[in-house]
């Protein structure tokens, strides 16, 4: 399929300017890929986690052993998405910018050797700042991911990007 820029886009939904890793309390909703019922399901007006949705369950709980200025709230797991609410407690972290990426240095443009050689692309954002909404949800959707993929065929277990 042909690249065509104004139909293939991803645009961001976080907050423009908003900086994810400041102190507060973020309701945070992520879905399954498809909206697919992974974690098990309702029945009776009840909430059944199976195997995998007691594994997200735990994952979750261990949030804060990762990120220890994270204290978890009111979470629910149901079988095709998760709500949940993190509270940030206050931290110092210098030289965090907005959308959870931390600016990279500037640097002097070294020009290629050889003539036959790209010079780089000029990368504006280096990472995913630590210890902000966007690594703490990383970092939970990459323990859950890896766990199907040690135990089942399926290999995506999210749609890209949360909710908050």
């Amino acid at each position: 399929m042909k690249y065509h820029p104004d139909k293939h886009h991803r645009r961001s939904i976080r907050l423009k300017g908003y900086d994810y890793s400041q102190p507060g309390a973020y309701f945070i909703t992520l879905c399954t890929q498809n909206r697919e019922c992974l974690f098990g399901e309702i029945l009776n007006g009840e909430m059944r986690l199976n195997e995998f949705g007691k594994i997200a369950h735990q994952c979750w709980l261990e949030i804060p052993q990762h990120f220890p200025h994270v204290q978890l709230d009111e979470f629910v797991v149901m079988p095709d998405h998760i709500h949940g609410i993190i509270v940030l407690n206050n931290i110092v972290v210098v030289g965090v910018g907005v959308q959870n990426f931390e600016p990279r240095p500037q640097q002097q443009n070294i020009e290629p050797q050889q003539q036959n050689i790209e010079p780089r692309r000029k990368n504006t954002y280096q990472h995913i700042i630590p210890r902000s909404i966007g690594s703490i949800i990383r970092g939970f959707k990459i323990g859950v991911t890896k766990n199907f993929r040690q135990n089942t065929d399926i290999y995506v277990v999210w749609q890209r990007n949360y909710y908050e």
